[in-house]
């Protein structure tokens, strides 16, 4: 709201950013029991750091800066030193200030803007740690100008804004829902006075508890989940200094310094409020005002033409404080917990844009007491004026001078609406261009959407023929998994068999080894067998060459023998007729003689062929030993069987010498076959076995070798 500035010099300052100071409350009970912190709050680097992306994830951070930073541990001392000693001090050399507090419901804004009353009323400000910025500046004011001894008067009223409406919290009326109405400052192009507001004079620091107490008695509020107690309207606590000063030359003149301090609403939206129905509607209001606020210092960061100060009743009132001649101070407050994140980063970032809101703060005129009663008589006369006017309904309720005052503002109205409409026609130009661009890229974007649709279709069509190939495949891929399975384990056992075969492979390269070395052993035992067996047959040879010779010699003698005895004959035969029977006898032992030759040539043939016949196949295959140690033993019998017929032979021979003067007493003749026999004491005469000619070239009588090869052992 507007003070009281007169036409004339006015101090101005060049311009100056608002001030924005976060504060962090503490966490509460259930915070520190159902989630963790996401704010770290750097004083002397006057930074912010918010967690955005989880408590484990130390990248996602995001970092703001401002003028001045408190975290929880901060004390309501700290905030007023910091932030109003030094804005009140310029209220006091004639500014308007103001410092309203922005924040989600329930992070310290009322609390922070009027604490609580101490339950001991000893504390001073300076000593009272639960006091708030309202009750510490106005016993600082009474304290500083009490000090100064300076004439002054302080007043104050306390204005809501809630649901749009204004209602004034310090009127003396118990009708609570009686509206005010909002008209501009005449006196100021970017004021505003409200009409019927009530503005109470507060005579010492005691009295500001009992103002407060009567103000929130009737300030609307009501619970929701962010706050048991939260506020659902916007304060606006203003305290006016009027201060007196005597110059050199003894005029008295009047300064005039304003602070306006500001609570605003709850800034979480109606969800997280939990605001149901009217009170749903309420949020809305309050956020439409929030909204317009934020809409308005967008337009003045970005230095728009318009800005929309008449979309809401609440940026009507601080319209001088965005942008204008005020001193403007914002405190943010925040809550440190992770549930509340998102509007944590709503508030820094509505702050970090109101940072850069440039206002031209100037000194409000001195007025000298003339001049000031001259108003104050001008004020009077006109609602004398307009009291009469009412009194003589006339039709017009107004004085003509203060008709002709409307006039005239309602004039300068019409050129600022003027102005605003060119601006919002210019806008609304842009706009329209905006618009058919945008209808163009609409008609753009709606034909590259039914492309899309199409291909869209057609990926469609494709995705279910992919699907079902990919059952398909799915169903292959199931039966060549089997499949492979099956061969898996198939190999398996090959590679047992494998291995079995390879072991067997093994076992067989051994036992050929074996084999070999058999044979080998085998082989070495046929040359030594070829070896002794060529040493018998030769030995065998020697014995029968030997047996041949004393068999000529035998026959040698007896052919000597038989020529005596047939020169004996002869003599026998001169003799006469006694010596026919030994004739006769002499005869049969010829033919015997004979006989026995022929018989011993034929054995001793046959015994050279059957030699013959075994040097062959021994030198042929190798022969085997039982075969030939057979045929061995059937030579020696024959060489014995031989040799003892020829000795009995010859034995008889001798003994038929030796008796032939009794001869014809013990032969007897067989005249038909002409072959004698012996008579002698039981023994028989033996049987030579004869054995058949054996052909050199009858392989089928000719003995063969053994085709049972030695046995190698496993």
């Amino acid at each position: 709201m507007a003070s009281h500035n007169t036409s004339g010099v006015k101090r101005e300052e060049k311009g100056r950013n608002i001030q924005v100071v976060v504060r962090c409350r503490p966490f509460n009970t259930v915070e520190r029991k159902t989630s963790y912190g996401v704010i770290d709050c750097d004083q002397n680097r006057k930074e912010v750091t918010v967690k955005t992306g989880g408590v484990n994830d130390k990248a996602s951070r995001k970092t703001y800066t401002f003028d001045m930073v408190f975290g929880p541990a901060a004390k309501q001392i700290d905030v007023y030193r910091s932030v109003v000693c030094s804005i009140l001090d310029e209220v006091i050399m004639g500014y308007n200030c103001t410092v309203f507090a922005y924040g989600q419901t329930g992070t310290g804004k009322t609390f922070t803007m009027e604490g609580e009353r101490s339950p001991d009323g000893q504390f001073t400000w300076e000593e009272d740690p639960l006091a708030g910025i309202i009750p510490r500046t106005l016993h600082q004011i009474f304290e500083k100008l009490s000090e100064n001894g300076t004439e002054f008067s302080i007043k104050v009223s306390l204005l809501e804004i809630y649901n749009e409406e204004l209602f004034d919290l310090l009127s003396p009326s118990e009708d609570v829902s009686e509206r005010l109405q909002l008209f501009d400052d005449p006196r100021n192009k970017r004021g505003v006075v409200v009409k019927g507001l009530e503005e109470v004079t507060v005579h010492n620091k005691d009295e500001v508890y009992q103002i407060l107490e009567r103000g929130a008695a009737k300030r609307k509020t009501a619970s929701t989940l962010m706050n048991a107690y939260s506020s659902r309207s916007h304060s606006v606590f203003s305290v006016t200094i009027h201060m007196k000063e005597i110059t050199l030359d003894g005029e008295e003149l009047v300064k005039i310094g304003k602070l306006n301090l500001v609570d605003l609403a709850g800034s979480e939206n109606i969800g997280r409020s939990g605001a149901v129905d009217k009170r749903a509607r309420e949020a809305g209001n309050i956020n439409q005002s929030l909204l317009t606020l934020g809409r308005v210092i967008t337009a003045l960061v970005e230095k728009r033409p318009h800005v929309p100060y008449r979309e809401s009743k609440l940026t009507r009132i601080l319209q001088d404080s965005l942008g204008g001649r005020t001193k403007t101070s914002i405190i943010a407050t925040v809550s440190p917990s992770s549930s509340n994140l998102e509007e944590t980063l709503s508030t820094l970032e509505y702050a970090s844009r109101a940072k850069n809101i440039m206002n031209k703060p100037e000194v409000n005129q001195k007025l000298t007491k003339r001049t000031l009663i001259k108003e104050y008589t001008e004020e009077i006369e006109r609602l004398k004026r307009d009291l009469a006017a009412t009194r003589d309904k006339n039709g017009v309720y107004l004085s003509a001078e203060n008709y002709d005052g409307q006039i005239t503002s309602q004039q300068e109205q019409i050129v600022e609406y003027t102005e605003r409409i060119a601006a919002m026609e210019d806008e609304l130009r842009k706009v329209t261009e905006l618009f058919m661009d945008n209808k163009t890229r609409l008609e753009q974007c709606t034909a590259d959407l039914d492309e899309k649709q199409q291909r869209l279709e057609e990926t469609s069509r494709d995705l279910q023929l992919t699907r079902e190939r990919l059952g398909q495949e799915e169903f292959i891929s199931s039966a060549l998994t089997t499949d492979q399975e099956n061969l898996y384990n198939t190999a398996g056992q090959l590679l047992s068999t494998v291995g079995a075969s390879t072991r067997d492979v093994s076992g067989l390269h051994d036992k050929l080894d074996r084999k070999k070395k058999v044979e080998q052993h085998n082989g070495e035992m046929k040359q030594s067998f070829e070896e002794r067996m060529e040493g018998a047959f030769s030995s065998m040879q020697a014995s029968i060459q030997q047996h041949s010779r004393s068999h000529h010699d035998m026959l040698s003698s007896f052919s000597q023998a038989v020529g005596k005895k047939h020169l004996w004959r002869k003599r026998v035969a001169e003799q006469g007729s006694p010596f026919t029977g030994m004739k006769q006898t002499i005869q049969c032992l010829q033919d015997q003689l004979n006989l026995l030759a022929m018989q011993t040539q034929k054995n001793f043939t046959d015994l050279r062929s059957a030699s013959r016949a075994l040097q062959g196949p021994v030198q042929s295959f190798g022969g085997e030993r039982s075969t030939w140690l057979v045929k061995t033993v059937n030579c020696d019998m024959l060489v014995w069987c031989v040799q003892d017929s020829l000795e009995d032979e010859l034995s008889t021979c001798n003994e038929s010498v030796a008796t032939e003067v009794s001869f014809d007493e013990n032969l007897v003749c067989n005249e038909n076959s002409r072959v004698p026999f012996f008579k002698k004491s039981g023994r028989k005469e033996p049987k030579v076995p004869v054995k058949s000619k054996v052909s050199e070239n009858d392989a089928s009588q000719t003995p063969q070798k053994s085709k049972l090869p030695l046995r190698a052992k496993n």
